[in-house]
């Protein structure tokens, strides 16, 4: 498995438990807590691929809600850095879809009260509901541990070509994200730059999220994310002063007690995103060798919501390149 964030690690524990006789490797310059991931607020709201079913995206999501309430019903929850945590979310104009397709995977989705919105006067409707938070500066550990703990391998060192890894390793599963514009060869991938800023406000207890998905407060175990930006091609990693002050003064209009937040810190993670999730299995030929790889990346500000649900669905594909391998190829007969 080429990549160590939530898409990567889920997908390396999915395969050790649906393909039990595989020995899985994981391979990536960065691991947890260098990783895009660790970036991530981690908020179960799904975005939406125009390029992929309906249907399809439900099951993903549905997957990865069961997956995670699960550990968070658990006493691994605190380990595993997952929690359910309450909120709204809140639109200027009624939305065209007052009840999105994921709503009765959530928990307790119902529309706002008129009582509720007085707490945002500039909003006109709003969705409240109880949702998951999976934090992945304490998630990606805790899979890296189920990883080893099934026999499996890391590996830090940079991947140039996926022909590297041939013989040593018979199926590749790629999970590079943005790395696969030049390791897939994939020129619809690009990055979404995204901001967000880290405070303590204890106090601050439910998630607020614009519908737009630009402005929301997402309190967590040891602080409260505050974000965010959305700059499409922006390849910097480096925080920026301005986005910070544009940010910190949204969500002090949804918030006014935020003006109290301090020890604040700033974080840049670069989403990779294209117009749908790329999975599927390509078989790699050259000079007469052959080299299967499953490609598992795409998923853009959304894979915390449906890492789990797609990370399955990469490892049935797996499975399907184990059982080609085992299958002798007929000889013809002359």
């Amino acid at each position: 498995v080429v990549g160590a964030g939530v898409v990567g690690l889920s997908t390396a524990v999915c395969i050790s438990k649906l393909v039990p006789q595989c020995s899985v490797t994981i391979i990536s310059d960065k691991f947890t807590p260098d990783t895009t991931s660790d970036v991530a607020a981690g908020m179960l709201i799904p975005h939406t691929y125009p390029d992929t079913p309906i249907h399809t995206q439900k099951q993903w999501f549905r997957e990865t809600f069961n997956h995670l309430f699960a550990i968070a019903n658990s006493a691994e929850a605190g380990d595993a850095g997952v929690h359910l945590v309450s909120g709204w979310q809140i639109f200027q104009s009624t939305p065209t879809e007052e009840v999105p397709f994921w709503a009765d995977v959530v928990l307790g989705f119902r529309r706002m009260t008129e009582a509720e919105l007085k707490k945002f006067p500039q909003y006109v409707f709003g969705q409240a509901f109880t949702t998951l938070k999976c934090e992945c500066p304490a998630y990606l550990p805790w899979l890296e541990k189920r990883i080893k703990g099934s026999g499996g391998w890391m590996l830090t060192r940079r991947i140039d070509d996926l022909w590297e890894l041939y013989p040593s390793f018979d199926i590749v599963v790629n999970c590079s994200g943005l790395g696969s514009r030049q390791l897939a060869g994939d020129a619809n991938i690009f990055p979404v730059r995204g901001q967000v800023l880290q405070v303590q406000a204890p106090w601050v207890e439910h998630f607020i999220r614009d519908g737009s998905g630009l402005t929301y407060i997402y309190p967590g175990t040891s602080h409260v994310t505050l974000g965010g930006t959305r700059q499409k091609g922006d390849w910097n990693l480096s925080p920026d002063a301005e986005n910070s002050r544009e940010i910190l003064s949204r969500c002090c209009a949804l918030e006014p007690s935020l003006h109290g937040a301090c020890n604040i810190r700033e974080k840049v993670g670069l989403r990779p995103y294209r117009p749908g999730v790329r999975l599927q299995t390509e078989l790699l030929a050259r000079d007469g060798r052959r080299l299967p790889v499953v490609h598992h990346y795409g998923h853009g500000s959304g894979g915390i919501s449906v890492h789990w649900g797609t990370a399955l669905e990469a490892a049935r594909l797996v499975s399907e390149c184990v059982h080609a391998l085992r299958t002798p190829i007929p000889k013809s007969k002359l």
